[in-house]
């Protein structure tokens, strides 16, 4: 008999803990831990080893300029990456230990719907503050306040180049004779709200952005963040899809807002979580489900979550996904019963499994497809990986983390190599390396 609580623990939430067993009972009582979860207070990240207190936006752009303007001499290690390092540290200690793995996943699956990476500049510094205050507090909320927060942090509009887009017939464009960057305005449309199905041309891509000018960042003095120079904002109304605009700042909110409640947008989001949670090619009908719920309930972003663990093809069959790098180690380590101590170790197997933290190539984030991270080599990698962290963790008890991961989701040829295993640490990377484990 297939366990729901596992099924619950390693297709919604993070992997089971020693001390965070799959749920023990039926379909309704793994829902319900799921729905607890859902319901729990978006608590903060604990604070970075080296800060009393968790780093602000401002904190990560001083560092920036600071190295840029004062670096330190040939062979230290610049402040940038002690910052970094501390951030994603404290992410990943958090991810192992958490008791709240299903927000934490929809947190990771936001963050990469509204992906920025540190290959760009500052963003090196700020990731850490863009997951903390602009996705984590509004994934059970409205999809406009995610949207919202989202475009305006600081990651998003220096990824997205933002900061360098001036409109043409402002007083800023005429006198130096810049003007528009359209990356942030097509990303919004093609990628995070409507998609190219919506049908929308290039002139609404060039008036979008016309209308998000002036939308910038402050990096050089306090207070450092997000900014609006009404002299880089392009004068007169914009017309999007139909919908017309007047100039100002406040038109950038209302139209993030008609974005965010547009039926295309709803589709988008409804078919990018059936294919996250349910299948690389989820079936129409529970598109058509959680689209129905985005759709009635304004984009509620709550209640489309709450209905995801109400889908039958989220549930059956199982280990219908592969896992991730980013998936597979944080199971692996959480499986092994790893502490915080082990997340510098956590956040460095991510670089050989070709998926390094926040560091996707383009704005489209990492790939949710099998296909994308299937091939050779790649499949030498994770075992070679789940080799050192089974001998990191040799002491843990194979059977017991056979049991607690798997269950009865291990097929009968895993269970008994494993049980087969000339030792402990040959069966550990067995199981870890397994077909199922793989998988969720």
């Amino acid at each position: 008999m297939i366990s729901a609580g596992h099924i619950a623990a390693v297709r919604f939430g993070l992997g089971p803990r020693p001390d965070q067993p799959p749920v023990a009972g039926g379909p309704e009582e793994a829902r319900a831990a799921l729905l607890a979860q859902l319901a729990a207070p978006p608590d903060q990240a604990m604070p970075p080893r080296d800060w009393e207190q968790e780093p602000s936006v401002a904190d990560g752009l001083a560092i920036q300029q600071l190295d840029t303007r004062n670096p330190l001499p040939p062979g230290t290690p610049n402040r940038r990456v002690a910052f970094y390092t501390a951030e994603a540290e404290a992410y990943f200690a958090r991810l192992i230990g958490t008791p709240t793995p299903f927000r934490e996943r929809l947190v990771a699956f936001w963050a990469n719907h509204f992906t920025v990476s540190r290959r760009e500049g500052a963003v090196f510094v700020l990731a850490g503050d863009y997951l903390r205050s602009a996705i984590r507090p509004h994934v059970t909320g409205p999809f406009a306040g995610l949207l919202k927060a989202a475009i305006r942090h600081p990651a998003m509009l220096l990824y997205l180049n933002q900061n360098s887009s001036v409109g043409p017939d402002s007083a800023f464009g005429r006198r130096s004779r810049r003007g528009l960057n359209e990356n942030l305005g097509r990303e919004i449309l093609e990628l995070h709200t409507l998609s190219p199905e919506a049908g929308y041309s290039q002139e609404d891509v060039t008036e979008f952005s016309r209308l998000l000018t002036g939308l910038g960042v402050e990096q050089a003095r306090d207070p450092r963040g997000t900014v609006f120079r009404a002299a880089n904002h392009q004068p007169g109304e914009k017309t999007v899809l139909g919908k017309t605009f007047p100039p100002g700042e406040d038109s950038i909110d209302a139209a993030l807002e008609w974005l965010a409640s547009h039926p295309a947008t709803h589709r988008h989001l409804a078919r990018k979580l059936a294919r996250h949670f349910v299948a690389d090619d989820p079936p129409p009908e529970a598109v058509e489900r959680l689209h129905g719920v985005l759709r009635d309930t304004g984009g509620d972003l709550g209640a489309v979550s709450r209905e995801l663990v109400s889908i039958p093809e989220a549930w059956d069959p199982p280990l219908g996904k592969l896992r991730a790098p980013f998936d597979l180690v944080l199971a692996a380590f959480r499986a092994m019963g790893a502490g915080p101590e082990r997340a510098e170790m956590a956040v460095n197997s991510l670089n050989p499994l070709g998926q390094p933290l926040w560091s996707p190539i383009g704005p489209n984030g990492w790939p949710d497809r099998a296909a994308d991270w299937i091939h050779a080599e790649g499949m030498m990698l994770r075992i070679d990986r789940m080799h050192m962290i089974s001998g990191v963790f040799s002491r843990r008890d194979a059977r017991e983390a056979l049991d607690l991961t798997l269950g009865p989701l291990a097929s009968e040829p895993t269970r008994l190599a494993v049980m087969r295993a000339a030792s402990n640490r040959e069966a550990l990377t067995l199981l870890l390396g397994s077909p199922e484990f793989q998988r969720r």
